[in-house]
């Protein structure tokens, strides 16, 4: 074999949410479209924002387009960069300026820039069950170890206790991302608070700084009122992640951005890594057009009642049929418990139906599944009859179970 072995490894642990979209796909072709219900990847159907359109014309139309389609500095233009650092200054209270943000091909970008710029071979990476999948690949490209910290029995709280013996000399940071894929949870302040506490009393112990970094591609998907406290505000050595691809329903388009803080440890030389890893990795720089388009969107938000009508919707219609559900307080995403003591018997089932739904066993939570309601209303309308069939059969297995067992 040709390929290298981290590579037969990663096609081996592939993306399970990829998995069951190409699943659906497939299905789409052959039953059709209107008799499939996906809710496997959090592909946002939210409109986008009108905003985005016209930014995007006006660009085109009234711009230099060797400017807008060109090379700039491997860290964004400037104009944009400063027009983030203003965004984050009025809505937080810090003190960011251009030097402090670098523009990237999103989250995920940003993140692979800095598992490069922080690990070396055997460093640890903590992160939190449940957690984004693609986590273990990001930290494992760099020969790095994603130390997964337990969940608490049937608690979607942080376990602290856990996390404070699972530190260690190698520790290089914590990964958190909030609200959080995949249960739709927000970390409240005061639970962050004790986190933060946690990790400075860590950092003395083991002589360097642990940096926290801030995953918030969710940020603005916040119900009920409730707010997403800003960790750099608590933590002197966060850094900070956001992408648009919720907030504007732009994910293919790649666009995101990093912030990292006079504040923060080591930060200006971490910064100047940031922007050279960004450009060995083949980045070279965000897209040119969509950094242009965002420094005119920082303000423009996604009409959240989209997503709230959908979470309302399912959560409520599964619950009455028996499901027991996480209440989703952020994102766009439920999490269901499995009625079946085997997950894959479970979703086998639910394939049945014609419902494409994520297992979580790889988000560090087995006997759950998640489901993606970034779909139109109408689908989760017409999901419903299938889902109480699927209710039936559940109801079927168990019985056939106990009088197996009975037997």
């Amino acid at each position: 074999m040709s390929l290298a072995r981290t590579m037969e490894g990663l096609m081996a642990g592939n993306s399970v949410i990829r998995k069951m979209f190409e699943m659906g796909q497939e299905m789409a072709k052959n039953y059709g479209k209107d008799q499939v219900y996906d809710f496997s990847l959090g592909n946002p159907v939210a409109p986008v924002p009108y905003e985005v359109k016209n930014a995007i014309i006006s660009l085109l139309e009234n711009q230099d387009p060797h400017e807008i389609h060109g090379y700039m500095k491997n860290a964004g233009f400037d104009d944009v960069r400063t027009q983030v650092a203003e965004h984050l200054n009025s809505r937080f209270g810090q003190n960011y300026h251009k030097d402090n943000i670098l523009l990237c091909a999103g989250a995920a970008g940003g993140l692979n820039i800095l598992m490069r710029c922080l690990l070396d071979e055997e460093d640890e990476v903590l992160c939190f069950a449940p957690y984004f999948t693609e986590y273990k690949s990001y930290v494992s490209h760099y020969k790095g170890k994603l130390a997964v910290v337990p969940m608490k029995a049937d608690d979607f709280s942080l376990n602290l206790d856990a996390a404070e013996r699972m530190i260690r000399q190698r520790t290089k940071a914590v990964i958190l991302n909030n609200p959080n894929n995949p249960s739709g949870i927000i970390y409240a302040e005061e639970e962050l608070l004790l986190l933060t506490k946690m990790l400075k009393e860590a950092e003395e112990r083991v002589g360097h700084p642990i940096y926290l970094i801030c995953d918030e591609p969710y940020r603005e998907l916040a119900y009920d009122g409730r707010e997403v406290p800003y960790l750099p505000n608590l933590y002197r050595n966060s850094i900070y992640l956001y992408s648009f691809s919720k907030t504007l329903s732009i994910p293919g388009e790649r666009i995101g951005y990093m912030a990292i803080s006079d504040a923060v440890e080591d930060g200006e030389l971490l910064m100047q890594a940031a922007i050279i890893a960004g450009r060995t990795l083949g980045f070279v720089n965000a897209p040119s057009l969509f950094q242009k388009v965002i420094g005119q969107c920082l303000d423009v938000k996604i009409d959240l009642g989209f997503y709230d009508r959908n979470r309302k919707l399912l959560y409520t219609e599964l619950t009455e049929m028996g499901f027991t559900c996480v209440p989703p307080q952020g994102a766009f995403y439920l999490l269901v418990k499995s009625p079946l003591e085997d997950t894959e018997s479970f979703v086998k089932l639910a394939e049945k139906q014609h419902i494409i739904l994520v297992p979580t066993d790889g988000f560090g939570l087995p006997g759950y599944f998640r489901l993606a309601y970034c779909v139109p209303y109408e689908k989760i309308e017409a999901s419903l009859p299938a889902f109480r069939a699927l209710a039936e059969d559940c109801r079927n297995c168990e019985c056939d179970k106990e009088a197996e067992e009975e037997g």
